[in-house]
């Protein structure tokens, strides 16, 4: 594996993570990490796994710190380029859990309880609900603000939860402690973000419910595409994916959220346009196009499982890439949590 390198920092910079929960799938690589890889070229790309934010639901303790780097491992294998890329862990840099705690102490209660992902949450998990879990978002203000992200990349289920640390920033932060220059202007404290929108693809939906989020959390395997399931697999839940009873494939219909789904997956999987593949499959039936769409998802993950598995069996690479990220991210996290700390007051001894 080729060394980690030195990372350029006067580029508009980018910070997103994904949870080290179950497997990564289809929708996390062309809903997100796709566009991270994109991202690199223009942007000051910060990569992490958040393994903070895995813990604010019943997980397996000794499932995380193998999920932990397996979610790293991916997204090298996905693209992500240590030397152009900051990679790392949210629990190793721990300003993420301090300066969440600051954040908690100046965040209304009540904003958190509007959140509407924590409500859907709660309900399904009755009394063993965390106040972790209700803290979600005020750890991912932590986690976005530490950086000075000026974009972070959003789908729409995570549109509030950006707002909020918007919020925390401006309002909580800094019009309360924030200083003034000799105009009379703020000196604020911390950057206020703004959000990026992901392009298409950014709603992959379930197999077995085109009007579902593809999602690891869902107890239905089949439901989604690993990106480490093997070729059988792959096929197997291709073949038993959700469909409707019509000849043809169309993009646009309502009734028809599994056509729509499926055919914009085979367009993502395949590289070609939505006009192309939806000329080739229009008198299509579902019995000839779930093996086109099975072998466009082998040709497309096949690369991807080689990739992984050859940073698999250097873990000596691997944890240096982490290593380094993690220096890279405490840096400039430490930086930032001190601008917060003096600001709210706190004793300095140098």
């Amino acid at each position: 594996m080729p060394a980690v390198s030195a990372l350029p920092s006067d580029r508009p910079r980018v910070l997103s993570g994904v949870q080290p929960t179950g497997s990564l799938h289809l929708g996390n690589w062309l809903g997100a990490i796709r566009n991270w890889v994109d991202l690199q070229t223009s942007h000051d790309t910060y990569f992490c796994v958040v393994d903070l934010h895995a813990i604010t639901v019943p997980h397996d303790p000794g499932r995380l710190a193998e999920d932990t780097l397996s979610t790293a491992a991916l997204y090298l294998a996905c693209g992500i380029d240590p030397e152009r890329s900051t990679v790392f862990v949210q629990s190793h840099v721990s300003a993420h859990s301090e300066l969440c705690w600051l954040l908690n102490c100046v965040t209304p209660l009540n904003w958190l309880e509007r959140m509407i992902q924590f409500k859907e949450k709660a309900l399904r998990q009755g009394a063993d609900v965390s106040a972790g879990l209700l803290d979600y978002p005020v750890l991912m203000a932590a986690d976005i603000l530490l950086y000075d992200a000026d974009r972070v990349p959003v789908g729409e289920d995570q549109k509030q939860h950006l707002e909020l640390a918007r919020d925390i920033a401006q309002q909580r932060i800094n019009a309360r402690f924030g200083s003034k220059d000799a105009e009379g202007e703020l000196i604020p404290i911390l950057k206020v973000p703004e959000p990026l929108i992901l392009r298409e693809g950014a709603r992959v939906m379930s197999l077995s419910d085109g009007r579902s989020k593809m999602s690891k959390s869902d107890p239905n395997e089949g439901s989604r595409i690993n990106l480490l399931d093997p070729p059988e697999l792959i096929s197997r839940k291709i073949k038993r994916a959700k469909t409707d009873p019509q000849m043809g494939l169309e993009f646009g219909n309502a009734e028809r959220p599994e056509a729509d789904n499926l055919l914009g997956l085979y367009a993502l999987l395949a590289g070609r346009s939505r006009e192309a593949v939806a000329a080739e499959c229009a008198a299509m039936g579902w019995g000839a196009f779930k093996p086109l769409l099975a072998e466009a998802a082998v040709a497309a993950l096949s690369p991807l499982q080689e990739r992984y598995r050859d940073l698999r069996s250097d873990p000596l690479y691997l944890q240096s890439v982490l290593r380094q990220g993690r220096d890279r991210a405490s840096e400039v996290a430490a930086a930032t949590l001190a601008r917060v700390r003096q600001s709210l007051g706190f004793l300095a001894i140098p």
